[in-house]
């Protein structure tokens, strides 16, 4: 295996390709394996003519690390879900952590002799592989058929037992935790009760897109989201114009992890729950302001299935949620439209209303709103 520095960079070419959004990847929902069949470590061969790149994260848009040889034999230790690839040998949406550097390289290009592994989840570096098993104090914990403590019981498992999670999904509380993580077909385990060492991976929704690279220009950036923007305007009548400034400002110009990973564009909050749109809450850092000082917090955030629903979530509550009403008699007007929606506390930040209206100035967000 060769290894290529930072220095020989510039000389190497990429050997990524973006599957079709019609082949779009979902978070996937496969048969469960005993704990005791979960590779710690696999090996694989490289296929990518030219070499393969090894990333710092999940992917194409992440720093090059370095490159592996076609041929080669890499040694992997854990999984993520990340940005879908089309490869040499498969169309992908997980990525394989190897055992040097925590550097990161697209399934898709692997190929597994005796077929692919069951791979634990990689935590957040420097944690690795990561590993789950049932954590309870007395008798055994239920498996179900569903998400839900009224779905039928399919088995149980005793304490300390091992489990293969392979996505999770929201469901009916236990002791205020509603994530439900699926073992296999047909069979959930509530999170509650799920004890992860060393530390908890950020594993997908079941049924979740595969995870986004941000736009490579502004303009690449509206022409992705003005379809949603206008789609909402038609269904919720909310301006596409403030929808985009919002988008903008709420995502970074889809460059946040909440963006990229939940497909959340306006940064929603959970409030008890996702609601009837989202797949669930994910808890992120963000930025609160409150008595005219800003500082740092974790919050619970909606997480999508894909962007799509994201938009329509937004337009939703704005049409809907009665400290919205004055905002909705101005949807012909987006700049008084903007102002209102902060007046009925969309957003903590103090500017927050001038910075829609400068960025619907400053690009001519408007036009949006005549082709809606």
């Amino acid at each position: 295996m060769k290894f290529v520095g930072l220095a020989g960079l510039g000389l190497l070419l990429g050997t990524f390709a973006l599957a079709s959004p019609a082949t779009a990847a979902r978070a996937p929902e496969v048969v469960g394996v005993k704990p005791e069949a979960v590779e710690m470590k696999a090996e694989a061969i490289v296929r990518a003519p030219g070499g393969l790149n090894v990333r710092s994260g999940a992917a194409t848009d992440r720093p090059i690390l370095g490159t592996v040889d076609n041929g080669s034999k890499v040694r992997v230790v854990c999984q993520v879900w990340g940005q879908q690839v089309k490869g040499s040998r498969r169309t992908a949406a997980l990525w394989d952590r190897l055992d040097w550097g925590h550097g990161h390289v697209a399934d898709g290009f692997l190929e597994w002799p005796t077929g692919r592994p069951a791979l634990p989840w990689c935590g957040d570096p420097p944690v690795d592989a990561t590993s789950s098993a049932v954590d309870i104090t007395s008798g055994r914990l239920n498996v179900r058929s569903g998400p839900g403590t009224k779905h039928s019981t399919v088995g149980s498992l005793g304490d300390a037992a091992g489990v293969r999670v392979e996505c999770r999904r929201w469901g009916s509380t236990v002791d205020g935790n509603a994530v439900w993580d699926q073992i296999g077909p047909g069979r959930f385990v509530a999170d509650k009760y799920v004890r992860w060492s060393p530390a908890k991976p950020r594993y997908p929704w079941c049924g979740q897109a595969p995870a986004t690279v941000p736009a490579a220009t502004k303009d690449a950036f509206f022409a992705r989201v003005a379809g949603p923007a206008q789609a909402s305007a038609r269904k919720w009548k909310v301006p596409a114009s403030v929808t985009i400034a919002q988008a903008v400002l709420e995502s970074g110009w889809g460059r946040s992890t909440l963006t990229r990973v939940d497909h959340s564009y306006f940064g929603m909050k959970c409030f008890g729950g996702p609601g009837p749109i989202a797949v669930g809450c994910s808890t992120y850092v963000t930025q609160e302001c409150a008595n005219g000082k800003c500082g740092s917090t974790r919050a619970s955030f909606r997480a999508y299935r894909a962007m799509g629903d994201s938009f329509d979530d937004h337009g939703r509550q704005l049409a809907t949620l009665a400290r919205y009403e004055t905002a909705m008699k101005y949807a012909a007007d987006p700049e008084r439209f903007a102002r209102e929606i902060h007046k009925a506390g969309y957003a903590t930040s103090p500017t927050y209303a001038n910075n829609l209206i400068d960025l619907i100035r400053r690009y001519d967000l408007t036009k949006y709103d005549r082709l809606s």
